[in-house]
């Protein structure tokens, strides 16, 4: 068993409550402290170790207890912190919709793969936030990559971590809980 000094229980919720519950903890907890976060959202894994290290929290590690994701985290110093930013280049659901028949254009749902599955825009690519810098070599780099989630929240992460790998990423918001466009499925 770990030891830590906070349990947020975040079952139940979905993209982006776990990390927003997150984030508002960690502000109040001091340096240091372990706070373990409960989730059953399986983005959870992916969505806090990004955070963690983008702002330089310490990400310890996730252990899976039956359908729980039992996250871990300790809280950095002020001086091992950096602000949170925003990625910088958005566009809107309407905006995108004008862009999907270009062909200067990669669509990237970054969702979880039940997510993708039960709905997405045609001709989308799935790859879940936790596999980009794996998987992000597969994508053209002579293409714009427009990265959607569920809220524009993973989208976010995944923009920035395309955008310091070289590529030009634009993240769309609000994303597919927004999405009123054509969908199709693979179930």
């Amino acid at each position: 068993m770990i030891q830590t000094d906070h349990v947020l229980d975040a079952k139940g919720l979905a993209c982006p409550m776990p990390i927003v519950k997150t984030k508002k903890m960690m502000k109040d907890l001091d340096p240091g402290v372990v706070l373990e976060i409960q989730a059953t959202d399986k983005g959870s894994k992916a969505d806090i170790k990004a955070w963690a290290e983008k702002v330089g929290h310490h990400y310890l590690g996730t252990v899976e207890e039956d359908d729980v994701l039992i996250h871990y985290l300790r809280k950095a110093s002020d001086h091992e912190t950096v602000p949170e930013q925003k990625h910088p280049h958005l566009i809107s659901n309407e905006e995108l919709t004008g862009l999907l028949s270009e062909d200067g254009y990669t669509l990237l749902d970054v969702r979880e793969p039940a997510e993708y599955a039960f709905s997405h825009i045609p001709n989308a690519i799935s790859m879940p936030l936790g596999e980009i810098e794996d998987k992000m070599n597969e994508l053209n780099r002579d293409k714009k990559v427009l990265v959607i989630c569920r809220t524009g929240s993973r989208s976010d992460l995944a923009a920035q971590k395309l955008a310091n790998s070289g590529f030009e990423a634009i993240n769309v918001m609000p994303g597919m809980s927004g999405w009123t466009g054509e969908t199709t499925s693979k179930v």
